[in-house]
């Protein structure tokens, strides 16, 4: 039981830690476009906003962190009475940078944390 306890500490001491501001780039049909994101972490609970778009500040919704793994997605309003544009996402996180991939393309892009 003790080496179980240990192993579970292990593991959550070497998950990635990706509190903070994140700021990037991504390249969309009008071009190149700005990308800024706040996360927060809490074990592998993740919550935060993709911030400074045009659409103002999107929460995001269940984030989870699983080792170097992140994901979540966004949810905008559709145009005139449409269902919600619903956008996933997947980060593989390294030392300072986080490599995206959005779903619907895919696009993928790279943040570089602040």
């Amino acid at each position: 039981m003790a080496i179980l306890a240990l192993l579970c500490i292990t593991f959550v001491a070497s998950a990635a830690d990706v509190t903070g501001k994140w700021t990037g780039e991504i390249t969309t049909g009008r071009g190149p476009q700005p990308f800024n994101i706040e996360l927060k972490q809490a074990g592998t609970a993740l919550t935060g906003a993709i911030t400074g778009g045009r659409a103002g500040d999107v929460a995001i919704a269940d984030g989870k962190v699983d080792g170097s793994t992140i994901t979540f997605s966004t949810s905008t309003p559709g145009r005139d009475g449409a269902p919600p544009n619903v956008q996933k996402y997947t980060g593989k996180v390294g030392a300072d940078s986080i490599e995206f991939t959005r779903e619907g393309g895919p696009v993928t892009f790279t943040v570089k944390k602040q």
